[in-house]
């Protein structure tokens, strides 16, 4: 998966990650930046999407596409497909570039919007990664938990960067019951929730 990225995904992979880079020095606005992954990061969600069960694989937060990128590396060796959810105007068209010249907007769908008028109609869910406003994070865990398959993963991003703000959901996935859940001190932090 690693060894042979396509090459027009690696190259908008090296745009973005250029692209992220500039927004970080120029102290591009919170809203108008980026605040993708880094690369370790989207090397950890394929390699956990490339071992997900079946079922639906949904991303909440485009941002520019990036993360996207990583995880259609596993859709490919599993002939699936990626719903992703972008309330910001302006980051859909930049995905929807990112997915056109990365030649893979033929596995993945965005829908802009606000994830939460959508979230609710998606059942077997295999796989979800959690990249929005921290606000929505427990409102989405539960919406989404009990529409998982049996093994699903659901990742949530800055669970170590954003502690203040997100302890209490971590810890609530941490006693819930219907799913196993750790911390992985990679990147921001990715809180990593499996269904039991």
């Amino acid at each position: 998966m690693f060894h042979d990225i396509p090459l027009p995904v690696k190259e908008r992979m090296d745009f973005l990650e250029r692209l992220n880079a500039e927004h970080r020095k120029d102290n591009v606005d919170h809203w108008q930046r980026l605040r993708q992954v880094p690369p370790e990061t989207g090397r950890f969600l394929a390699l956990l999407a490339a071992r997900a069960p079946q079922g639906k694989f949904l991303e909440i937060g485009t941002s520019g596409g990036y993360s996207g990128l990583w995880i259609s590396l596993a859709l490919r060796h599993l002939a699936g497909t990626l719903t992703t959810f972008e309330i910001r105007e302006e980051k859909v068209r930049l995905a929807q570039e990112t997915f056109s010249k990365a030649k893979v907007d033929d596995i993945i769908e965005i829908i802009h919007g606000d994830v939460l008028d959508f979230l609710s109609k998606y059942d077997g869910v295999a796989f979800c990664f959690l990249d929005a406003e921290k606000e929505v994070y427990e409102t989405c865990y539960d919406i989404l938990v009990p529409n998982m398959v049996t093994g699903g993963i659901l990742i949530a991003d800055n669970i170590i960067s954003h502690k203040e703000i997100l302890e209490p959901f971590a810890q609530k996935a941490f006693n819930d019951k219907r799913v196993d859940a750790l911390v992985i001190p990679i990147g921001n932090g990715e809180l990593v929730c499996t269904k039991v």
